[in-house]
């Protein structure tokens, strides 16, 4: 039985956890040299080894400069074919590049998005909003906070004049109030104008 150093592997370098991503990697009969160094972490080793074992191009990502978090995203993203390029670079989190890999599975525009600028609550609301087809550039504005954009979004998707209310000067809270309001108007009219059409039908 071959041992860790028949794979050119230092036990001495690595800790337990390490050494176990190591073994994971012989099991799976994947290029463990790819991953094995002590410069990654157990949970980054084990992202890239889950990569080798998907068969997807791990060299995109098998960099200690990416957290496991990070690699993950990237992982995923190459598995749905996406291009991990837009995203695969350090100055977003794991959760900007997972807001931005879900964008380019809904095959919708990232790139109103894909800022650092956007943290991923309000990325998360400008994606959905590119999902509903509404028009985003009515919020894409980092004075929102997250939950102003989804009062927005919220109306938009309502047919409301959100025109009203989209304003940073108005919080959250303020924003839904208004937003009800219009709604519910906007509900009335419409049982209004249905009431009076079907009463002139009745004399015709």
């Amino acid at each position: 039985m071959k041992t860790l150093e028949d794979y050119g592997v230092d036990e001495v370098k690595f800790d337990y956890e390490q050494i176990q991503e190591i073994k994971e990697g012989i099991v799976s009969d994947v290029d463990i040299s790819t991953y094995a160094d002590p410069k990654f972490d157990p949970l980054q080793m084990q992202k890239i080894r889950l990569g080798l074992e998907k068969g997807v191009d791990v060299s995109i990502y098998a960099d200690p400069k990416f957290n496991w978090g990070q690699m993950w995203q990237i992982r995923l993203g190459l598995e749905s074919k996406v291009d991990v390029s837009i995203y695969a670079d350090c100055k977003f989190s794991s959760s900007q590049m997972s807001e931005i890999r879900e964008g380019l599975e809904s095959e919708v525009d990232v790139s109103i998005y894909a800022d650092p600028k956007f943290d991923h609550f309000q990325m998360k609301q400008i994606r959905l909003g590119l999902e509903n087809d509404v028009d985003v550039s009515i919020y894409i504005n980092p004075q929102f906070n997250p939950a102003q954009m989804k009062q927005i979004r919220l109306g938009l998707e309502n047919d409301v004049d959100v025109s009203v209310y989209a304003n940073p000067e108005f919080d959250a809270a303020q924003m839904k109030q208004i937003r009800l309001k219009l709604e519910k108007d906007a509900a009335n009219s419409t049982d209004s104008q249905s009431t009076s059409t079907k009463f002139m039908n009745f004399f015709r």
